[in-house]
């Protein structure tokens, strides 16, 4: 990671984005905010025993931003973790054929809760946490359907094995509450985390 310079100093507190994320960079820029930098947290995102699905979205995202705060204490750090959720089961981010066959088959024909917790770390430490809790229907998968986004590969590396943003979008019957917290950063939210803890763009 690059040194601070005396710019960067005079300019006032950075902007980190702990999330190495495309859609979550798209998401600000929606909203006019622009990180100064990008600065993934490598962590075991592994759930905790008898972890509830809202506990490990807040979680994650607060360890994530806690890395990235001790590697960059005089800028403002945020952090953002998105959970799938059928009941009290935490959905795997799917890495395998073999994950999101699991997946669908446990979203298919019923509503699940998708959860994104989100963190601010301004200098000094100052800490913020929002959780938003997202209702998803899913229509009843064929099995061509199933095999044909398989083949996509537009699962790989997300949470539930889907992205709201692409071919899985068709499979979606309802959706109750924040659309761009299931894309995996919620604006409004994550907007006032920001003011409220006197990040100035």
């Amino acid at each position: 990671m690059a040194p601070t310079t005396a710019a960067q100093v005079a300019a006032g507190p950075a902007l980190v984005l702990a999330s190495a994320s495309p859609r979550r960079l798209d998401l600000l820029a929606q909203v006019g905010v622009t990180p100064d930098r990008v600065d993934p947290a490598d962590i075991d995102e592994t759930p905790l025993r008898d972890e509830t699905p809202r506990r490990h979205a807040l979680r994650l995202a607060l360890e994530k931003a806690r890395v990235v705060a001790a590697r960059a204490p005089e800028d403002f750090v945020l952090a953002a973790d998105t959970v799938v959720a059928v009941g009290r089961r935490i959905l795997p981010k799917a890495e395998t054929e073999a994950d999101v066959l699991y997946c669908l088959r446990l979203l298919s024909g019923r509503n699940h809760k998708v959860l994104t917790g989100v963190a601010l770390i301004a200098p000094g430490g100052r800490t913020a946490t929002r959780l938003v809790e997202t209702k998803v229907g899913f229509e009843r998968l064929s099995e061509a359907e199933r095999d044909s986004y398989v083949a996509s590969g537009q699962w790989r590396g997300k949470a539930g094995g889907y992205g709201v943003q692409g071919l899985a979008g068709g499979f979606i019957t309802d959706l109750q509450g924040s659309y761009p917290s299931v894309v995996g950063l919620p604006l409004y939210e994550t907007l006032n985390l920001l003011s409220g803890l006197g990040y100035r763009p």
